[in-house]
Order: structure tokens, then sequence, then C-alpha cells
């Protein structure tokens, strides 16, 4: 690219937000210029600068009318706001790249991860989902194994990161370990639960079966993005008191016996995959070790004792990067490969 015109322009809604700012630390490393970028926010951020290479960037307020240059719509915000904004910049020719819940399980609206279903990207109608930032890590794996065995069944529990939440968690996060250290009363605010030195096995709302919405989320959007409705899948999602990157036990039967190391080779070999554990057992992610990283990790893979065509791992991924803001931006990548960014020509 040799001028700025060969760079879509990109507005970003929820721009001082965890999710927001993580995309323009990525678009920076990128070298993104900063004159095909927009900051866009609610009207307590307007006037706001943010630091953006050897410059700084000025929040606006996000409104229906703050699209008509804009070649892409980030949205990272919440559903009543992505339902308001979305359509209004689709009218104005921008493609639309939502984080939230809005869209994902309409049927026009393609739910993607570029290393597993790409080619979706070519049927969207202006707007295209990212999925929940717990999905994408299972079914990045699910994906990849599906390459070498069919799939039975898959069980998983996550252990989410409070950012999940937004900022005020990671604050209600700080001020609880500071009161509890100080043997302080435990205020909270965010969750329902202290989350200090503690954790709480509920994630969003419970449905009437005991299910809560996060877990049927992993549940219904794995089975859009892979194609395979019938796919026998079960989650539950426990709030952790960690700051970033989310973690996952998964366990998977698989419909055949298949060599544990098949398994490794085609998880080694995966997109956006990092496996440790080839050279020892002791090799596995961990939060603190993953955070900033892009790659999903995997390790702790192992033949389930209980059924020889089961097998178990654990994978940790940074839910502020793959989790939303970066696998957005491999979506305009791979729109802008294919052709589907309709007011951009590269």
């Amino acid at each position: 690219m040799n001028n700025n015109g060969n760079f879509p322009s990109i507005s970003v809604v929820g721009a001082t937000g965890a999710v927001g700012r993580v995309c323009l630390q990525i678009l920076e490393k990128r070298d993104y210029p900063p004159d095909r970028i927009t900051l866009l926010a609610s009207e307590r951020s307007n006037g706001k600068k943010i630091r953006y290479k050897n410059d700084s960037l000025t929040v606006k307020v996000a409104t229906r009318e703050s699209f008509k240059d804009s070649d892409v719509v980030f949205i990272s915000a919440d559903s009543e706001v992505s339902k308001n904004l979305a359509p209004a910049a689709v009218a104005d020719g921008a493609l639309v790249i939502d984080d939230g819940s809005a869209f994902r399980m309409k049927e026009n609206v393609p739910l993607v991860i570029p290393e597993v279903n790409e080619e979706d990207i070519n049927f969207h109608e202006g707007i295209i989902s990212i999925p929940n930032c717990t999905t994408t890590p299972l079914v990045m794996v699910l994906h990849s194994i599906r390459q070498v065995a069919k799939i039975d069944r898959v069980q998983v529990a996550t252990y989410q990161a409070v950012s999940g939440s937004g900022t005020s968690a990671v604050v209600e996060l700080q001020q609880q370990t500071e009161e509890f250290l100080a043997k302080k009363k435990i205020n909270k605010n965010v969750y329902p639960h202290q989350i200090a030195f503690s954790l709480i096995p509920q994630v969003d709302d419970f449905e009437s079966d005991g299910y809560t919405k996060e877990e049927i989320k992993m549940i219904n959007e794995s089975r859009k993005i892979l194609h395979d409705e019938s796919m026998k899948i079960s989650a539950t999602c426990i709030r952790v008191p960690v700051f970033e990157c989310h973690s996952e036990v998964i366990s998977v039967d698989l419909k055949e016996e298949v060599d544990i190391k098949e398994i490794t080779q085609c998880l080694s070999s995966s997109p956006g995959v990092t496996y440790l554990g080839e050279n020892s057992f002791d090799e596995y992610p961990t939060p603190a070790m993953i955070a900033g990283k892009d790659d999903i990790f995997i390790g702790r893979l192992r033949k389930d004792r209980s059924n020889s065509s089961g097998i178990t791992f654990w994978v940790v991924s940074d839910n502020l990067r793959k989790g939303a803001a970066l696998n957005a931006i491999q979506i305009l990548d791979s729109a802008i490969k294919l052709g589907k960014v309709s007011k951009f020509q590269a």
C-alpha cells in the first residue's frame, strides 16, 4: 500500500472501551494511517483524546449520521447501540463488523472466524458478526480436529477473565482485591458475588433449564460457524479473578479412536493455534503467559482414560485480541481479499 487512499476508512464505535483500545493498538502496530481512523463513543467520552502513534485522536459522539465517509465500521458496544447504529452504517454503504450479540444468530448475518469459515463473508448483506470470545477458541480447535476425525460430543468448561465484562469489572476486581487484603467490607457492583479470591459459576443470566445465556451462545454459535446444527455440545461458564485471557477445559468424544499424535500434528499446523507440550507435559499456557498474544494456545492434550475415543485439553486465549479486536481486523483483511467491502477498492 503506497498511499492512504489504499487503506479503507475505519470508524471504531466504542473506541474508549477495552476492545476498542486493543483494536487501536493492533492498527497502530500495523502502521495504519491515523487520518483513516475515526473514533466514536457515547456522549460522556465526547472530546476525549486517545494516544495513537506520535499524535492523538479525538473521540466523537456516535450517531446514525456518523458513517457517511466510512468504508468499515467496527462496533464494540452493547446490543442496543449495535441495533441502532449498524443499519444506518449499512445504509451509508459501509461494512459493519459487530462485536456484540445483536446479529450473531440472524440467518442473513455471517458469524465469522477467518481461519474457520472465511468463505461465509461472501454472503454478507452489510453486517458481519464476531463470535463470543469463548466461542472463538473452542471453534478453532474443533475445526482443526474435524480434519482428522468426526466429532460425536463436546463438553467445555470456561474460566473467563473479568475484562470480558468490560472496564468496570476490571476496576471491581482491583478494588475488591484491595478491600480483601485490607480486611475491609467487599463492595459489589458488576457481579452478584465477590470475584476477588473467588469465582462465580455464572456468566450472564439463567434460562429456565439452568443454562446461562453465555453457555447457550457458545452452543448455538459453534453450531452456526461449523455448519453443524446437530453437534452435541454442552458448556459451563465460570467467571474467575483474572484480568485478561479466557481459559477452557475441552473434552471431545470422537466417533472413532484416533492416534493422539495425529491430533497433535493437526493442531500444531493449524493457523492461529500454538500447541505447547510436545516436549513435556509441564509445557502449557496460562493467562499470565498469553496476555497480549494473538494465537490461541493449547496444552495438556491427552487421551480420555474413560473413553478410548475421547481427548481432553486446555486452551488459553486473549479475550480482547483473538476473542474480539484481532478477529474483527482479520475479518476486514478477508473481506478486502474477497472484494466484499463495497465502498473500498484496494
